[in-house]
C-alpha cells in the first residue's frame, strides 16, 4: 500500500461522526480501511517531526515515516485502547528511531540542524529564529537517550506520563533524564548565554 498518495473522497460513517483519532480507528478495526488515510493526514507532519528532531537526518525522514505508518496498518487491528492513539503511533516512531541508529551503529547525532532544515520543507522547522536554531543545534548533541525525552517534553509538549509510555519506561527514569538534558544544554549554551539572552 503506498501511503504517499492523497486519498480520494472517504465514505461518510453511518454511525460515527466524530473524527477523533479512537473513532477512526475503531472504524478500521471495523472494516472500514479508507479511515487509515485520514490517520496518516493528521499525524504525519508530527511523526517527521519527531524523527528529523531525533535524528537530525532530513535525508532519512521520508523512509522511516514510511515505515512507521506501514507497521501502523499491520497492527492497528491489534490496538486496545488503553492509551492514546498518538502515544502508540510516537513509541513506534521512537522506536524506528532506534533501529535506525542500532543499524547505522551511532551513538550520538552531531548534524547541526541548522544546515540539515535547508533541505528539510517542513515550516515548522525551517522557520525558526537563530536562537532556537542555536539551541536545536545543541539538543543534537545531547546523547540519545537524553535528547528523546527532552524533545517529547520541551518541543512536543508531551506530559511525562505519555513520555514513560512511548518510551516505555518510568516516570522518574523520565524526570531523570530531562534533568540531565537541560543541564548539558546549559553547559553547551554557556559560550553563547549572552546572545541567547539578547
Amino acid at each position: 500500500m503506498d501511503f504517499n498518495k492523497e486519498n480520494s473522497e472517504l465514505p461518510q460513517p453511518q454511525i460515527l461522526k466524530l473524527d477523533d483519532d479512537f473513532s477512526l480507528v475503531k472504524r478500521f478495526i471495523d472494516g472500514d480501511e479508507s479511515t487509515f488515510r485520514l490517520l496518516i493526514q493528521r499525524h504525519k507532519e508530527k511523526v517527521r517531526n519527531i524523527i528529523f528532531l531525533t535524528l537530525g537526518d532530513s535525508d532519512s525522514v521520508d523512509d522511516i515515516a514510511q515505515e512507521v505508518f506501514i507497521t501502523v496498518y499491520k497492527n492497528l487491528k491489534n490496538f486496545r485502547f488503553e492509551s492514546l492513539f498518538t502515544t502508540w503511533l510516537y513509541r513506534i516512531t521512537v522506536n524506528k528511531c532506534k533501529d535506525y541508529l542500532r543499524k547505522k551503529n551511532v551513538r550520538k547525532i552531531f548534524v547541526p540542524i541548522k544546515e540539515a532544515s535547508r533541505e528539510f520543507r517542513n515550516d515548522s522547522v525551517t522557520e525558526q529564529s537563530d536562537i532556537s536554531k542555536f539551541v536545536m543545534n545543541a539538543i543534537s548533541k545531547l546523547p540519545q537517550k537524553l535528547k528523546v525525552p527532552l524533545l517529547l517534553k520541551d518541543i512536543e509538549g508531551f506530559s511525562y506520563q505519555e513520555i514513560a509510555e512511548t518510551m516505555e519506561c518510568e516516570i522518574g527514569t523520565v524526570k531523570s533524564r530531562i534533568f540531565r538534558a537541560r543541564e548539558g544544554l546549559k553547559k553547551i549554551l554557556q559560550p553563547i548565554e549572552a546572545e541567547l539572552m539578547e
